[in-house]
């Protein structure tokens, strides 16, 4: 017999994500309906897993606290509770300054909220229900797969570590295991995501393992295609980008964060990399992975960024000319090294200008690039309907943060969504492409 509604809201990253779909398939084996996302909050207990990495996404996810309060207040809501990266740093702060919440969960506690909805013990389900199936929230064809757990890297700008812990890889086989699951709910397309790819495996052997982790997830049958985020440029693992280049089925692309190029700012923000030792690591994955999709992440406004730090960059992006690329302004986050040790001298004014400077040129660039795809064939997968265009993607192109291809149908046979079909592209803007299929 059904118990109610529980609507989960999953604020921040596809990280976080993965953590609410575990749970929520946790509480549908104890007989809970739980919905994600929903436009309209309908359950009697809300769930709301939090992100705390920057000033923006924490003012979100304390915004949403309050407006779900507010429903509870109202008598709509019976139960409030608050899990994930937000209570996991700041749990005393929030109890004390949010009273309306009824519970509140980390990172690595949510079983106890399993218990406490279920009456059951804070074990693992049982053995027809392993620990890595989840609720799956995405749409059928693609799902999120996290490999690991925190970060050792210690970033002067980053507050990962002080949230997440100590990087932790997850056992490969429970990984290949899950793989194997995903592949038999439907899910054709697997995006790998770590706080840092580059890590996984030195806590389990004292090696890389992420090469033959995908090496051997590219056999698994049904795994149509592999895509890799958030790489860390130092004690990259080099064997990668012969894997990638061997198995059609991993994608020709790499989201690597590199956040700056001159050696005065990977100094500041303790990257533990120089300009040279970086560009030479983008030169070999071109030359070793031919086509290859390079997205980047870069970050402005750091204590200590000068003009002249700013020009190299504009420089150096133009150089480099990445497929893909955001920017983003420095925050500064209590508890980390550049909170403690540097003065934020860089005004929020200036910041912002650079991040739309940057943008600019990478607009341009994109463009460029993206002109170059105009009369060629691109395998794309279908995700959805959008008016009068099915949107699909090509594998150089992430869920949600990529470009898409608007693709025109004639005809009475329509695109199936989450099928892949050959498309001939007529058409290229800076940041989609349209198409039509063959």
């Amino acid at each position: 017999m059904q118990k109610g509604v529980v609507d989960f809201i999953t604020l921040g990253c596809s990280k976080n994500l993965v953590d609410a779909e575990r749970v929520m398939r946790m509480l549908e084996a104890s007989d809970w309906r739980c919905v994600h996302d929903p436009e309209e909050p309908k359950g009697e207990i809300c769930v709301i897993n939090t992100c705390g990495f920057i000033g923006d996404a924490k003012e979100e996810s304390i915004n949403m606290i309050l407006q779900m309060a507010e429903r509870k207040k109202k008598g709509k809501l019976r139960k409030l509770i608050v899990m994930g990266c937000l209570s996991e740093r700041y749990r005393a702060e929030l109890e004390a300054e949010l009273p309306e919440v009824d519970s509140y969960y980390g990172k690595f506690d949510f079983m106890g909220m399993v218990e406490e909805l279920t009456s059951r013990s804070s074990q693992p389900s049982c053995p027809s229900r392993p620990g890595y199936e989840r609720h799956l929230t995405t749409p059928k064809h693609y799902a999120y797969l996290k490999i690991s757990e925190g970060c050792n890297r210690m970033c002067s700008y980053c507050a990962i570590p002080l949230i997440t812990g100590r990087h932790t890889s997850r056992p490969k086989e429970e990984i290949l295991n899950e793989v194997r699951w995903l592949v038999s709910q439907g899910v054709k397309e697997l995006n790998v995501i770590a706080q840092d790819l580059s890590s996984y495996g030195l806590d389990l052997e004292h090696r890389h393992m992420l090469p033959e982790l995908i090496d051997e997830m590219a056999q698994i049958e049904g795994a149509e295609w592999i895509r890799l985020h958030y790489a860390y440029p130092t004690d990259f693992p080099e064997e990668l980008l012969d894997v990638m280049a061997k198995h059609d089925n991993v994608c020709k692309y790499l989201d690597i964060a590199l956040q700056h190029c001159t050696d005065h700012m990977l100094n500041l923000m303790r990257r533990h990399i120089t300009r040279t030792e970086q560009d030479a690591l983008l030169k070999k994955i071109r030359e070793r992975v031919p086509g290859i999709c390079i997205r980047t992440t870069l970050l402005v406004g750091h204590p200590g960024e000068t003009e002249a730090d700013f020009e190299e960059m504009k420089t150096w992006v133009r150089e480099m000319r990445f497929e893909r690329m955001g920017c983003f302004a420095y925050s500064d986050e209590e508890g980390t090294y550049a909170n403690k040790h540097y003065q934020d001298d860089v005004p929020q004014e200036v910041k912002d200008a650079r991040v739309e400077e940057l943008m600019a040129i990478q607009q341009e660039i994109s463009g460029e690039l993206m002109a170059q795809k105009t009369g060629t064939i691109q395998r794309v997968i279908i995700d959805r309907k959008d008016g009068d265009y099915w949107i699909g993607r090509t594998q150089y192109d992430s869920p949600e943060v990529d470009c898409e291809v608007l693709i025109t149908v004639s005809g009475e046979q329509l695109p199936v969504i989450g099928d892949f079909y050959k498309v001939k592209i007529t058409k290229a803007e800076e940041f989609d492409l349209y198409g039509e299929i063959i």
